[in-house]
């Protein structure tokens, strides 16, 4: 076993090569994960501390790569989509809970978060539900795990099927859970798929609110979620690009160093696993999450094929 700050060296040293352009997202997750799980982070509740401040710079910083009017337009549009969608799966979600006999706490955050944006809604949802410090863990283990593979996953998959630029980012915005793992597939897969991905997924995460609210009539709870304020960040950005388009030059620089912010920022998310996380998280709820996942994308996957969602 290295001592502990050989480790710790080492530990700076991968995060910091996670800065080089070359160091993907999905390496950099792995690396992370890895790294957690043999040697065990040095650093691990100042990873989670500033991954969570790393990755709203980076969201924000994406912002100067999308039209702002797209951003209005795709939020316009798919209205009708995301409340169907996030009911259904919820909905379905509850179904699975019950077959498996979950927590009832555990089920609803796993499919809230399924549903809308991995852990950020998870941490809004929790409070209103009045949910357990283990039952929140739990559900963001099995998340986690989840983000991990469809980071890896899902480029290779669309690559595979051929999907376009603008189909895979409309996939991994509604399949995927977490806004890291959205930005970190699309990224690897094109500029394009990239700009929708993040604007679909930010969009849809402001569903939060209302169904937090709705929520909170069920369990006559008092706690209230807040838009965050990291899209508040990125729309303004999105507004800075379109409105200011002669300093395209400065917007692309910003976006760019987003980009590989956001690449460092999975280095540090990968390496909050841990045999602990994975024994925490148990089977059961992995394997109703994962059944739940799979059915969720392979249905959206299939519409957006057919020309149903575009």
């Amino acid at each position: 076993m290295i001592a502990e700050r050989p480790k710790q060296l080492l530990f700076i040293a991968l995060f910091l090569i996670s800065a080089i352009p070359f160091v993907g997202s999905a390496t950099s997750l792995i690396v992370g994960a890895l790294f957690a799980i043999i040697l065990g982070n040095p650093f691990a509740a100042l990873s989670q501390k500033l991954s969570k401040i790393m990755l709203k710079i980076a969201v924000i910083g994406l912002g100067f790569a999308v039209d702002f009017n797209q951003v209005i337009e795709v939020g316009r549009s798919s209205i009708v989509l995301t409340i169907v969608s996030i009911t259904a799966i919820i909905g379905l979600g509850e179904i699975l809970s019950q077959l498996f006999k979950l927590n009832k706490n555990t089920g609803v955050l796993i499919s809230f978060g399924t549903a809308i944006c991995g852990g950020s809604a998870i941490a809004a949802m929790a409070p209103v539900i009045k949910a357990k410090d283990h039952e929140v863990a739990i559900s963001l283990a099995v998340v986690f795990l989840l983000n991990a593979l469809g980071l890896v996953l899902f480029p290779m998959i669309g690559h595979y099927l051929g999907l376009t630029e603008q189909q895979f980012g409309v996939w991994a915005a509604l399949a995927i859970h977490d806004t890291s793992s959205v930005v970190g597939a699309s990224a690897a897969y094109g500029a394009s798929a990239l700009a929708i991905a993040t604007t679909i997924k930010l969009t849809r995460a402001m569903w939060i609110i209302p169904y937090t609210s709705i929520a909170g009539v069920f369990w006559k709870s008092d706690e209230k979620a807040s838009i965050p304020l990291f899209i508040i960040g990125f729309l303004a950005a999105a507004l800075i690009n379109s409105s200011l388009p002669e300093y395209q030059p400065l917007w692309h620089a910003l976006n760019i160093g987003a980009k590989q912010i956001l690449v460092m920022t999975l280095f540090l998310i990968g390496s909050g696993l841990s045999v602990t996380v994975l024994k925490q998280a148990g089977i059961k709820p992995f394997i109703m999450a994962m059944i739940l996942w799979i059915i969720v994308s392979s249905i959206i996957l299939l519409l957006i094929v057919d020309g149903f969602i575009s």
